[in-house]
This record gives structure tokens, sequence and C-alpha cells, in this order.
């Protein structure tokens, strides 16, 4: 379901820029589907330009949060 809202930086973590209005339906979607007993889901918040600062080692790529989202 992530893969529609971010992007992938491994296997299961994505990085996701949604709106204010947008996070409380991509909250609801992932409640709806997970299982409550053995999934374990982190959403961390990042303040406006933290997305600047990310350093990145290796072959990570730069997520595409500047230009455009089609969700």
């Amino acid at each position: 379901m992530c893969e529609g809202y971010g992007h992938r930086v491994q296997k299961s973590v994505f990085e996701v820029t949604c709106t204010s209005a947008q996070l409380p339906r991509l909250r609801q979607k992932l409640t709806d589907i997970i299982n409550h007993t053995v999934d374990n889901i982190r959403l961390y918040r990042l303040t406006a330009g933290s997305l600047q600062n990310v350093e990145r080692l290796g072959i990570a790529q730069l997520a595409p949060h500047q230009g455009d989202h089609i969700l």
C-alpha cells in the first residue's frame, strides 16, 4: 500500500511526503490493512526542510520530494 504514497528506501521502509490533510487518510488506510497482533508501523514526522539535510551513503538515492507528486 505504501508504494502508492512514497519512495521505498528499504524492503519495508518508505519515505512519504504528504500534507497535514492527507496524513489522517494515510494513517487510516494503514490501520485498516495491518495485522494488529504482529505488524509494527512507525510514523516519524520531519520538520519543514528536514529532507534537504538527509545524509546518504552508498547507493542511496535522493527521494523525489521536491517536484510534483501524483497519488
